[in-house]
């Protein structure tokens, strides 16, 4: 490509170039520009490689700060590496979605994605077009869907010990293996809690579990509280800690005189009248918990403040509050106590009131947090997370977000499909059968896409140590004898002819999600044929020209 052509003129038969694009405009076209995209969707793809599966490997993300983060969750490293190339961006954009979506298989639809890629090279230097490519991958796409459909297992809701294994399978690959059963236990609990009847539809909103993390103690010491916990505490010294069978008031107004919205002057010319002003304020403040009192309330949390005097009103009737607690967290009150948010104290009633077995100020590590428990059929449910670290909390925060999401969608679609790459051979071997029906090239991609699927069993096989091509041909061979449910048993480094009795499995939603995401990324990326580059804002020019000195710089005193 001519210099002229990559500034965006054009050179017509006369010999005058003709600018188009604004100067300084980068532009790529044709099979350089496609090569180029494919190059940075595999090479994300590559970084990712290394953490699949319960054995994979961890990354050590630094940002600007210098904080460190170390994990192995897809969502997280996508989110926290700085990506530059738009083709990559892509995937990382699909990578978000499919978190955001099912919360799980985000690294398996990336690898996925990349494999698709590095299979259309291989074609298009075939001289196969990327328009027949996509074709092909869309059909491979619904294809594997329905297939997927047909070899998932149905669940019973009911059955807690299938939930736990879902949940299990979900916390694999994850730091917290330790205590795996455990965190299993605790999703199952706090997910079946949450879960509402709408048009004979199961939801689940995953909102409604708040989570809260505080390092100190174990992750084993990590618990399960039917009901809230609040990173406050009592606003007065003299109320009370604890509160049983408390009566609460949710209040989301000020307990304090609000200051006028309009500049006031307000002139005393005698002392007297700056007494009758304070007592006046006194008097309003011991109306309003006068009211509070009155309809029985012996707990207050209030989203606004507390004014001192109110404080102290609030301590000699007894009532224990906790004020400036976020909007979420009040939400989250209502649906576990059964309570009302009410903006005006005038309109507060014994009907608006909330229930819990015990309110109480303890103290977690360094900080005192107020809990609020044992809510009769609470909506809201907390995570309450222990560790060694706050990089280790953090990641137990991850790894909750995996396994409540996987819950979800089980809930959601109640199908599984077993785990350790079973599912992936078993659609790879259907898709082939598929392929020979179909004639001219198009077959070409949906062998590549069954190829593509099994990569991503050979990445799981490298990750547990076995040889990568033995497992893959093992796995062949134990699907065409029609066992389905084969696959990787990757703890113990070996081939298992069923993954259901080591408790692998997965959501079917999961797996057609990452097929879905992974096909339509690669297709996206296989459409575009020129890249057309903005100049850089000369801010970023010069910013761009420091760091080459710099680097200039740097190697010349080396």
């Amino acid at each position: 490509m001519s210099q002229q052509q990559q500034r965006g003129a054009i050179v017509p038969t006369t010999g005058i170039p003709v600018l188009i694009l604004k100067e300084g405009t980068q532009r790529t076209s044709g099979h350089e520009a496609l090569r180029t995209n494919m190059m940075a969707a595999v090479t994300i793809a590559e970084m990712l490689r290394t953490t699949y599966g319960p054995r994979g490997m961890d990354k050590m993300l630094v940002d600007t700060l210098g904080e460190v983060t170390i994990t192995n969750d897809g969502a997280t490293i996508l989110d926290k590496m700085d990506v530059q190339h738009p083709a990559a961006k892509m995937l990382v954009q699909i990578a978000k979605g499919q978190d955001d979506e099912v919360g799980d298989g985000t690294k398996t639809s990336v690898i996925f994605a990349g494999e698709l890629l590095k299979a259309a090279e291989e074609l298009l230097e075939k001289n196969v077009h990327p328009t027949i490519i996509i074709n092909g991958y869309k059909k491979a796409l619904q294809e594997a869907t329905r297939f997927a459909e047909k070899i998932a297992q149905d669940v019973d809701l009911n059955n807690n010990e299938l939930l736990k294994r879902v949940a299990a399978t979900a916390l694999t690959s994850k730091a917290v293996h330790g205590v795996r059963d455990h965190f299993a236990e605790i999703a199952v609990k706090a997910v079946k809690q949450i879960v509402e009847y709408r048009d004979e539809k199961r939801y689940v909103d995953i909102d409604n579990i708040q989570i809260i993390k505080k390092h100190g103690g174990s992750l084993a010491d990590t618990k399960l509280i039917y009901g809230i916990v609040l990173d406050k505490e009592v606003v007065h010294p003299g109320m009370p800690k604890r509160v049983e069978n408390a009566k609460i008031a949710l209040i989301d107004a000020p307990l304090e005189i609000e200051k006028p919205e309009i500049d006031a002057e307000i002139r005393i010319s005698d002392p007297t009248m700056m007494r009758k002003f304070v007592a006046e304020k006194e008097n309003i403040l011991s109306k309003m918990i006068e009211k509070i009192a009155s309809v029985g309330a012996s707990v207050v949390i209030c989203q606004k403040g507390i004014d001192d005097v109110a404080q102290h009103f609030l301590a000699k009737k007894g009532i224990l509050a906790v004020r400036r607690v976020k909007r979420s967290d009040m939400e989250k009150l209502e649906r576990a106590t059964g309570g009302r948010i009410i903006t005006s104290i005038r309109d507060l009633s014994e009907k608006d009131l909330g229930y819990a077995k015990l309110v109480e100020e303890r103290r977690v590590g360094n900080d005192k947090m107020v809990f609020i428990e044992g809510c009769k059929n609470p909506k809201a449910v907390t995570i309450l997370i222990r560790g060694a670290s706050d990089m280790l909390v953090d990641d137990a925060e991850r790894s909750f977000n995996d396994a409540l999401h996987a819950l979800r969608n089980v809930l959601k679609e109640p199908k599984v499909v077993p785990g350790g790459g079973a599912a992936e051979v078993e659609l790879a071997l259907k898709l082939r059968k598929y392929a020979e029906s179909i004639g001219g090239k198009e077959q070409l991609a949906v062998k590549a896409f069954a190829d593509a699927l099994e990569e991503i069993v050979t990445v799981l096989a490298q990750t547990a140590g076995l040889d990568p091509l033995n497992a893959l041909m093992e796995l062949r061979k134990l699907h065409d004898e029609g066992k389905i449910n084969a696959g990787i048993d990757v703890i113990n480094g070996k081939i298992l002819d069923d993954m259901t009795k080591i408790n692998v499995i997965d959501p079917v939603l999961v797996k057609k999600q990452v097929i879905k995401a992974a096909t339509e990324a690669a297709a996206a990326i296989l459409k575009v044929d020129d890249v057309i580059a903005a100049a850089p804002t000369k801010k970023e020019e010069k910013k761009g020209k420091r760091g080459e000195e710099e680097e200039k710089g740097k190697f010349e005193f080396d």
